[in-house]
């Protein structure tokens, strides 16, 4: 724009290097007469280098400061948790693959369902962080447009080269309107439902592994590291780690409610750090907790294999629906005779259909039961491989990014 001679520039940059010393230092005085950072600072440039200082708010106003600090701020912390979230996924790949051949019951409604791969429960999980992680990769596209030049409300009254600006801060874009630019912060609401959803699958999946943990299941034990004693009862082992996560939410939940201006860098602040800790310590609770295959394995039971006796008559070509009458009828007969499932004569099966033969006893296996979910997705060990393979390509895939 002209305004400014190559002179003044000159004592303005390095008056503010000065001052960026102090604040770096912690040597900057705060005086009774500064208003806000942007005055104080602007004072104490000025105390640098006289009057010059006072050209260095020229075009400019708190407003599209503000907005524009806030992006940069937020714009450095996405690329930080979504870092983070990208170790947490890359762990939970990897123990999925080393941990593939472990069945474990799945739960719905916390009752036993159906068998399943313990790694088919562990990627359930990268999958929705993945999702997480490229929710935040939209958002940063959002947060990455420079309002700096709008001035207050109406714009910039100079010749003010805003591409240039642009160019300099690495913004992708520049805003096209400047009331909407100095007056939004829907980047900031969008970053905290991000927040909000990835600490919701993070405590979702807390919340499992809280009750995996308890003798009541013994599935996994956590290390020292990521658990407490009591203070009275020695034998305890608290999962605090997985509470901390669980608890976590809440307050991030709690953060999404804010309703003016000032109130938005509290909760974005707030929230980026309770989100950073939370994934560091994820990560360290799934890298380094305990599996007990064996009790995992003493959880299944034979009434788990309900469905899949089901199956065995819709492979022979009786509809679904009939099928699941069927079966369903069968887990009566055993409950009436206080025996398992699988210990249900062929007679008796036979009396709910003519179509159960000697063959059905191929159904009482586990492993074959994980295995006919071969169809993209399932839990077999073929189709666990494939989404273990699609993560890990995945995962390269976000390294390249820039």
């Amino acid at each position: 724009a002209g305004l400014v001679t190559q002179n003044e520039m000159e004592q303005i940059l390095t008056g503010l290097d000065k001052v960026f010393d102090e604040w770096s230092k912690g040597e900057f005085k705060i005086k009774p007469g500064d208003e806000d950072i942007h005055t104080a600072n602007e004072r104490r440039l000025k105390e640098f280098i006289g009057d010059p200082a006072g050209k260095l708010h020229t075009g400019r106003s708190r407003n599209d400061q503000v907005a524009t600090d806030m992006r940069l701020w937020l714009r450095d912390a996405i690329n930080t948790l979504k870092e983070l979230a990208l170790q947490l996924i890359s762990t939970m790949v990897e123990r999925a693959a080393v941990e593939i051949e472990i069945l474990c019951p799945g739960y719905t409604h916390m009752q036993r369902a159906q068998p399943i791969r313990w790694s088919h429960w562990i990627l359930s999980h990268a999958v929705a962080l993945s999702r997480d992680v490229e929710r935040l990769e939209d958002i940063r596209k959002h947060v990455n447009v420079m309002p700096l030049g709008s001035g207050a409300i109406a714009g910039n009254p100079f010749d003010i080269d805003r591409e240039l600006l642009r160019q300099e801060l690495n913004f992708d874009s520049i805003s096209i309107n400047s009331m909407d630019a100095t007056g939004q912060r829907d980047f900031v609401a969008e970053f905290l439902f991000w927040a909000s959803m990835c600490l919701t699958h993070l405590s979702k999946m807390a919340e499992d592994l809280i009750l995996y943990s308890t003798k009541e299941f013994s599935f996994i034990t956590l290390t020292d590291a990521y658990s407490t004693g009591s203070s009275l009862m020695p034998q305890k082992k608290n999962a605090d780690s997985l509470e901390l996560i669980r608890s976590k939410a809440g307050r991030v939940f709690g953060r999404v409610r804010y309703s003016t201006n000032e109130e938005d860098k509290e909760a974005m602040f707030d929230t980026y750090d309770t989100v950073h800790a939370v994934l560091q310590v994820a990560t360290g609770v799934i890298s380094t907790l305990m599996v007990n295959q064996p009790a995992m394995e003493r959880a299944l039971s034979p009434d788990m294999l309900a469905t899949d006796l089901a199956y065995h008559l819709v492979r022979k070509g009786m509809p679904f629906r009939e099928a699941h009458s069927c079966a369903g009828k069968a887990v009566y007969i055993a409950e009436s005779k206080n025996i398992h499932l699988s210990q249900i004569t062929v007679e008796d099966l036979q009396t709910v259909s003519p179509l159960f033969d000697k063959d059905v006893s191929s159904v009482w296996d586990y492993n074959r039961s994980v295995e006919q979910y071969s169809a993209p997705g399932g839990t077999a060990r073929s189709s666990v491989t494939a989404q273990i393979e699609h993560f890990r390509t995945w995962l390269q895939g976000q390294k390249q990014k820039p």
